[in-house]
């Protein structure tokens, strides 16, 4: 995290952080509809940054919002050695909200199956996920929000281009594949840099994870690198990556099972008039509906 000081959080400066963040997330909610009247919402706080400013705005829009929805903090205790058990409960008395700790050692499972050396996130992240996931079924949860951010959803399309060979990257909204968990990301549309700032201002009580924290040559934190190193040079970049996750045009790409490539056909001379005759790729280009729309041959006749 950056050691820039941070910003009082009765200033103007504060205020403006906050009120865009407020936003960023509340059209998050909107554009994907997560959350829907009498929802009841396991926010994931892991002790991080991003988990706190998660919470920490959802309790603010919660205040304000036009709907009714419960919040019920939840954390995994994974017995890393040295976690200070106490910081979270503390915390979440002060604000009062309904929270409670999972304790599951997965840490020492981590630590005995994956050799030394190697990527220890992977089998971490899907122990933490079925505890989780669990929990949620077993206490009527309908959606489990996560504090991933804008920066993590670029960062993840990178990992899956580089190491998958799959244009993939985290979804605003998840229906888990057994169909019982519903997953929400509504810092989808925040920057890091942001939720850093935030975190600073409202001093959170930041737990770091021994795990994640002892791994310096993460392929994630290569990308992170990459891509910092790209905004450095190229302000908006990273803007612009996100917002092109968001405006696919699947029959510019490659895959035969997202788009019916085989239903192409040339419109000959003879042809009578379609009734849904379109501008040809010349003139429609700009418009995504147009290009899309599967079985639709379009040829340029300048």
């Amino acid at each position: 995290m950056s050691t820039a000081p941070a910003m009082a959080t009765d200033s103007a400066n504060f205020k403006r952080l906050q009120a865009r963040l407020r936003g960023q997330v509340g059209k998050a909610i909107a554009d994907f509809r997560m959350i829907e009247p009498g929802d009841r919402v396991m926010v994931c706080l892991s002790g991080g940054k991003d988990s706190y400013a998660l919470l920490d705005l959802l309790l603010s829009l919660q205040r304000a919002a036009p709907i009714d929805f419960e919040l019920v903090a939840v954390n995994l205790d994974q017995k890393q050695p040295g976690f200070p058990e106490h910081v979270l409960p503390e915390y979440l008395r002060g604000l009062g909200v309904p929270f409670e700790i999972i304790e599951q050692d997965t840490y020492g499972v981590v630590r005995r199956v994956v050799p030394e050396g190697k990527t220890q996130c992977g089998l971490c992240s899907r122990l933490r996920r079925g505890a989780l996931y669990r929990w949620a079924r077993e206490h009527d949860i309908d959606k489990i929000a996560l504090g991933h951010h804008r920066d993590d959803i670029v960062e993840t399309l990178f990992l899956n281009l580089f190491h998958g060979g799959r244009l993939k990257a985290m979804p605003p909204k998840l229906l888990s594949e057994d169909g019982r968990n519903v997953v929400i990301r509504p810092l989808c549309y925040v920057p890091e840099r942001e939720i850093e700032r935030y975190a600073r201002a409202r001093a959170f009580p930041i737990i770091p994870c021994t795990l994640c924290g002892s791994q310096p040559n993460l392929q994630r934190k290569a990308i992170a690198r990459m891509l910092a190193e790209w905004e450095r040079e190229n302000p908006g970049r990273i803007d612009s990556i996100f917002h092109a996750i968001g405006n696919v045009s699947v029959s510019q790409l490659a895959d035969p099972r997202a788009f019916d490539f085989g239903a192409l056909v040339r419109e000959r001379p003879d042809d009578p008039p379609r009734a849904d005759a379109e501008a040809s790729t010349c003139g429609a280009a700009g418009d995504p509906a147009l290009e899309d729309r599967p079985g639709r041959a379009t040829i340029c006749r300048d």
